[in-house]
């Protein structure tokens, strides 16, 4: 009896030990979930698909999830509803008081972005002490806006230029036409008003990003998004780029798959945000999946947080191809066979 009680304890602090990066807390923020826009979930179908979200990688290596409604606004009822009744809970357990990392997924960027404006003056205005966030983990993060929500509102309201291609890459997307009542947070998520939401935070806490470049929409997609993209993001936004333009890697001398060369990148990034992996072979739900998709590559091999602490991969660089037709590339050690997830994961731990 007492051995098994060891091992039952044993066990639970192994799983303890593991919902952590360096010793940190991990909070997961999800990101836009398309279908809500029909079922518009309340109450615990919202944790649950929360929960769903997350399952393949990164729910059981998570302290804390923020889940979120998608056929809400950011600044409204998923601030006041969701978001808030979590950060009072957080602050109450001192879930962040050593320091947390928050780890978000596509419009979970926006969402943080939004919470680390905010969240000190909020907490101490209710006389909470403010989260010690030190660092954000973001893959294929859509702080900077889809071009795709765009299309998505000027279908739903009859606007714009509409024919049967940007209807098709809208439904591919959403898995449904939308209509002027169910457009929820894809009006936050319009290139102009993503990055006009909190787009100049005071706090100073790094935004570390992890893109991806393929696509699971066999480029139908891609057509209506500049540069690089994810399937549903622009590497302006995934990469953290100040301005929404076409650009085609996070980095100025390597590409998306890995090769080194001159490449179309952003001159300047949004406040604090640090683009990191790369892979030409990852759309925008395989950031953040179990399996290895691709060979991976950086934009920049370490990082620090705000404390101080710092991230770091490793890599090597190889010749591939022969005489004056051969190129160098650089990839992340174990990276074939090893997600972008677990990549992260085991670089911060």
């Amino acid at each position: 009896m007492k051995k098994s009680m060891l091992l039952l304890l044993a066990g639970l602090f192994s799983c303890a030990a593991q919902a952590a990066v360096s010793g940190y807390p991990v909070v997961l923020v999800h990101g836009f979930q398309p279908d809500n826009l029909q079922s518009k979930p309340t109450g615990a179908q919202v944790s649950n698909n929360g929960a769903d979200y997350w399952a393949q990688y990164w729910r059981d290596r998570a302290d804390e999830r923020i889940d979120w409604p998608s056929q809400e606004r950011v600044a409204d009822k998923i601030t006041s509803q969701y978001v808030w009744p979590k950060l009072q809970q957080m602050s109450r357990d001192g879930t962040c008081a050593n320091g947390c990392v928050f780890v978000s997924h596509s419009t979970g960027d926006l969402v943080t972005r939004y919470i680390i404006d905010n969240q000190a003056l909020w907490l101490q205005n209710a006389g909470l002490q403010p989260l010690n966030i030190v660092a954000t983990f973001d893959f294929a993060g859509a702080g900077g806006g889809v071009e795709l929500a765009d299309l998505a509102v000027n279908v739903a309201n009859g606007s714009g230029l509409i024919n049967s291609t940007v209807k098709l890459a809208v439904s591919l997307w959403l898995g449904a036409t939308p209509s002027s009542s169910n457009i929820g947070v894809l009006n936050d998520l319009r290139v102009n008003t993503a990055r006009q939401l909190a787009s100049f935070p005071d706090s100073r806490v790094p935004r570390l990003r992890f893109a991806g470049a393929g696509s699971d929409f066999l480029g139908t997609t891609g057509a209506f998004l500049p540069g690089e993209d994810d399937g549903v993001v622009a590497s302006h936004s995934s990469c953290g780029a100040a301005s929404a333009s076409s650009y085609n890697s996070c980095s100025r001398s390597v590409a998306f798959d890995g090769k080194l060369t001159s490449v179309n990148d952003p001159n300047a990034f949004m406040p604090y945000h640090y683009p990191m992996l790369m892979s030409e072979g990852y759309s925008h739900n395989d950031t953040i999946g179990s399996s290895a998709k691709d060979e991976v590559t950086t934009a920049n091999n370490s990082s620090a947080y705000l404390n101080g602490d710092n991230i770091k991969f490793t890599t090597y660089d190889e010749k591939r191809g022969w005489w004056i037709f051969s190129s160098r590339y650089r990839v992340v050690s174990n990276s074939s066979r090893t997600s972008m997830s677990s990549l992260v994961y085991q670089a911060a731990n």
